[in-house]
């Protein structure tokens, strides 16, 4: 076939979440120009980690509702009139019960995915997009080949395939450092089918996040029961003596309540345009001060939609407003705060009223993705240690059934909370279990428990985690690094972190989680050039550059930046 009319040859390493907006926006182009094959290693595609039986039970449940969701092929209102009776019995959903308003099971969001990996599957087949699946098959290793303008992906038991153009949409990852080493110690709550266990004592959690809450409903379930009240209450009971629950976070707080949401696709159009990004950086020396975002895709957005709560903040910099944040938080005991968030959010809900400085929060953190790769060594390092602390808290959007079960556990005396500070420490034991070191009022303190869950979430992988090797070995990739502004700042960070290195100029920089990626997710090499054969949307891999997991949403916003340059 003449190199002019051959067809272009794209590999979608990944059938998860990444993979399937992915492929939408490949088969949606008016052209058939492309030749698509979807690597996988499980037997299904679209649900990943998150939405399958490696990463839900039948007790989890979204944090999102279907108005929420970015289109793929159908919205799930739509799919539910044509999904599988089997499917909609096994988790109670009717055509008529449907209420696109409410979050869902994670296992049936997930059976939507698949189902809309399908459905575009034969749109392509109509438009004369080949599409070629392999499932239940590993990736080892990715090989570029420059002169030759391709890629190689290289499969467990295979020969070498080779593309044009290749986008590793990989997901979510969980390295395991004691889990199997060490009894009763678990490195994530992943699957949760390992943690049904009964158990006749405390465990120790840490963390508080979405992921701690997973561990919470697959352990309080395997060792008691909630109760549904007539008077309209919710409790829980425990069958198994002794058994108690304890998290430990940072601050000691709980994540903060899903409520109704004004824009349900949180106002991204509000937020800087690149345009205005570049013009920042180009008035600023080649960074993009945090403040400027901070004062414009927030601040600003409240003098139009919250005048009132815009003069309470307009004088507040970024550690003023933080600070009064989670003043008022600390303030309260964790739980007393998280029934009255609880009793906010229901009625946010039953008004259809946002709380918006919360939804504000939440848009600026998803606009943080874009432009984090521009700000300073220093502005990153207030952007982790300042803003990002409260933002995880709130925008966690705990599910109001969630919520329930918290609250019921704590009133049965069965969960706790404690606050352990930044300098915390998780000892593993040969023995079993691990000790929790911290401090409380100053005073060294040490708990042990017999059984230890870490449930921080996904952690931002390094550079060397990345498990296509030829590409780290060849120079393909590099680390994610971001310069200093002040030399004299770097310089003095320097002397006790060993992230922080030198160049010849003088010019200091601080290496971030991750991989060096440009505007397009295009990975780029030692020397700053971008490769125009690969592309890159794992987010666990990506993490210095893209602070912010969306899930959903960072999908769609990465694979359109894909798209718009494979198209270019």
């Amino acid at each position: 076939m003449d190199k002019k009319t051959a067809k272009k040859k794209i590999a979608i390493i990944g059938g998860g979440p990444s993979g399937l907006f992915m492929y939408k926006r490949l088969t949606e182009q008016a052209s058939a120009d492309f030749e698509i094959t979807i690597f996988e290693r499980k037997d299904y595609l679209g649900a990943g980690m998150p939405y399958s039986a490696e990463g839900a039970n039948t007790e989890h449940i979204t944090n999102v509702s279907d108005n929420e969701i970015p289109a793929i092929y159908t919205s799930i209102e739509d799919w539910v009139k044509i999904a599988p009776k089997a499917i909609l019995k096994k988790f109670d959903i009717t055509e008529e019960k449907f209420n696109e308003y409410k979050v869902l099971p994670r296992l049936f969001f997930g059976e939507y995915l698949s189902a809309q990996f399908n459905l575009l599957k034969k749109a392509a087949l109509k438009k004369g997009i080949k599409t070629k699946v392999h499932l239940n098959c590993w990736v080892e290793d990715v090989i570029d080949f420059p002169k030759e303008n391709s890629v190689a992906v290289c499969v467990k038991n295979k020969n070498k395939a080779y593309f044009d153009q290749a986008v590793i949409c990989i997901g979510h990852n969980w390295p395991k450092k004691y889990e199997g080493k060490i009894p009763d110690y678990f490195d994530s709550p992943y699957p949760p089918k390992k943690l049904a266990l009964k158990l006749n004592h405390t465990v120790g959690i840490m963390g508080s996040s979405l992921t701690a809450i997973d561990a919470l409903r697959t352990l309080a379930r395997k060792n008691g029961k909630f109760t549904d009240n007539e008077d309209g209450s919710y409790s829980y009971s425990s069958d198994s003596k002794g058994f108690k629950m304890v998290m430990h976070s940072r601050s000691g707080l709980l994540p903060a309540v899903r409520f109704h949401l004004q824009d349900s696709h949180l106002g991204k159009e509000e937020t800087l345009s690149k345009t205005e990004i570049h013009k920042s950086i180009a008035r600023n020396g080649g960074f993009l001060p945090l403040d400027f975002v901070f004062e414009k895709n927030f601040k600003e957005i409240f003098i139009k939609k919250d005048p009132a709560f815009y003069e309470q903040i307009k004088n507040m910099d970024l550690e003023a407003f933080v600070g009064a944040m989670m003043g008022y938080r600390e303030g309260m005991e964790p739980f007393d705060l998280f029934k009255k968030e609880y009793e906010e959010a229901e009625k946010s809900i039953e008004k259809r009223k946002s709380i918006y400085w919360k939804e504000a929060l939440a848009i600026l953190s998803f606009a943080m993705n874009y432009p984090a790769k521009y700000l300073s060594a220093e502005d990153m390092e207030r952007l982790q240690k300042v803003l990002m602390p409260l933002i995880s808290i709130v925008i966690a959007f705990v599910p109001q059934s969630s919520c329930r079960e918290l609250l019921a556990l704590h009133e049965a005396g069965v969960l706790t909370i404690v606050a352990v500070g930044d300098d915390a420490k998780v000892q593993p034991l040969e023995t079993g279990g691990a000790d929790y070191h911290y401090k409380i009022n100053g005073k060294k303190t040490v708990k042990h428990f017999d059984t230890f869950i870490d449930c921080i979430g996904q952690p931002h992988l390094s550079f060397n985690d990345f498990p296509f090797k030829s590409l780290i070995k060849n120079g393909t990739l590099s680390p994610a690094r971001l310069r200093f502004k002040s030399s004299e700042k770097g310089k003095a960070d320097m002397k006790n972190n060993d992230l922080v290195s030198r160049e010849e100029d003088n010019t200091y920089f601080l290496t971030v989680p991750g991989i060096t990626i440009n505007d397009h997710f295009q990975v780029v090499d030692r020397n700053g050039i971008s490769n125009q054969r690969i592309y890159i949307m794992a987010v666990p891999y990506i993490g210095g550059y893209n602070p912010d997991y969306s899930g959903i949403d960072f999908c769609e916003a990465a694979s359109k930046a894909v798209i718009d340059s494979i198209l270019s």
